[in-house]
């Protein structure tokens, strides 16, 4: 009898025991998997996020909150920023560009944005890409009540060229605090896989000038984006803004000030993967004590095998072999559970921030994670294959008087 014939029989023999322990081994392969994909690709997403700007001006306040809300469209405005200052950081001659954007309304939970068509025409949102509208519809006139979608959102709320809609005022969605004011969509923006993609966006002036809102704001900007003309302006800005003024707040750079959300969080990451590697040990555990338990009702099969000329050796490697079947059944297995489960993150990271993961796109975990995964079930099967390997053959098949 071969080796892989053994290990088949032993495994069909004992098919329940089997499954249940690999489905141990695929829930901690595909939960290890995803806690690290989601944690190292959702840090790189959001910290490579700038909507194609170097730096935000905002009210006086948190440098954190004016980024989430200002590029991610998340978090409530720290403030207004006065029509001279963000004239003024316009003008200045460290900046090569400076877009105003006004928030405070939404649409049935999807933010709505005012803004300049310069934002539009004029800025790439990544290197080498702009905003692009879809055939058959066109930019938002500056001074008409028009709108152009993000595609996300567009999609939800079933919006199409022509599509006509009324704002709700404040960030949270309440039907009895809808505008008056009537805004015609002309638009819908091509996928940009950004926080774009969740906003409707309107002209500067249409948000600015809605019933309800402050007057003697009329003016008034939530926060300007910018663009700067060296690495070095943004240091200088620095200094003019948050060391020496206390009126307004200067966030630069985008990326770093993510990175230190995620230092704030890191624990959480730490938690997950000790939840992780604990299940790990627990499925690897699993497997000794299944093959081990199994070992006192087979004793009797393996004697017999070692009578008809099995060396010790092929019966330690069949017990060690079964072991690495059964990790090699879960691993693959966790592959198909973290497909599933990455997917089901991703799908709520976008709905709720616009980032855009990619479940399907190769990572070297995908191949580390379920290797580790069969040799630390094929380590856990040492300890039956050597009870295995000493069992006493006279004595196992000795007839008991």
């Amino acid at each position: 009898m071969t080796l892989p014939l053994i290990v088949y029989r032993s495994l069909r023999q004992h098919a329940l025991s089997t499954l249940i322990t690999a489905g141990g081994i695929a829930l901690a392969a595909g939960l290890l998997m995803t806690v690290w994909r989601v944690k190292v690709e959702s840090q790189a997403a959001f910290t490579q996020t700038s909507a194609g700007f170097d730096a935000v001006l905002g009210a006086r306040g948190s440098k954190l909150q004016l980024v989430l809300n200002a590029i991610f469209h998340l978090e409530a405005s720290p403030g207004n920023v006065a029509a001279a200052d963000a004239e003024a950081i316009r003008r200045h001659p460290l900046v090569k560009a400076a877009i105003p954007i006004a928030v405070g309304d939404n649409l049935r939970g999807f933010r709505l944005v005012g803004t300049v068509p310069e934002l539009f025409t004029g800025v790439e949102y990544a290197p080498g890409r702009k905003y692009v509208i879809e055939s058959g519809g066109r930019l938002f006139a500056a001074d008409q009540r028009e709108a152009v979608a993000g595609s996300f959102a567009a999609q939800q709320l079933g919006l199409r060229v022509g599509s006509v809609f009324r704002p709700f005022h404040g960030l949270n969605f309440d039907p009895k605090a809808e505008h008056a004011e009537e805004f015609t969509v002309t638009g819908i923006l091509a996928p940009t896989n950004t926080p774009a993609d969740r906003v409707i966006w309107l002209p500067l002036r249409g948000i600015q000038t809605m019933a309800g809102h402050d007057p003697k704001a009329a003016t008034d900007v939530s926060a300007v984006l910018l663009q700067l003309r060296t690495p070095t302006a943004g240091f200088m800005l620095d200094m003019l803004y948050n060391k020496q003024g206390n009126r307004l707040t200067f966030a630069f750079p985008v990326g770093a000030i993510m990175a230190e959300l995620f230092g704030k969080i890191s624990w959480f990451d730490r938690v997950l993967e000790l939840v992780a590697y604990l299940v790990a040990l627990v499925a690897a555990g699993s497997v000794l004590a299944s093959i081990y338990n199994s070992m006192s009702a087979r004793q009797r099969d393996l004697a017999i095998l070692r009578a008809l000329g099995a060396r010790r050796r092929t019966v330690f490697g069949a017990v060690l072999a079964e072991a690495t079947v059964i990790g090699a059944l879960g691993a693959l297995a966790g592959l198909a559970a973290h497909f599933a489960l990455y997917a089901g993150v991703a799908s709520l990271i976008r709905a709720q921030t616009g980032v855009v993961l990619t479940p399907w796109a190769f990572h070297a975990v995908l191949v580390l994670c379920p290797l580790a995964m069969t040799a630390l079930c094929a380590l856990g099967g040492i300890v039956p294959a050597v009870k295995a390997y000493r069992t006493p053959v006279a004595e196992t098949i000795a007839p008991v008087s």
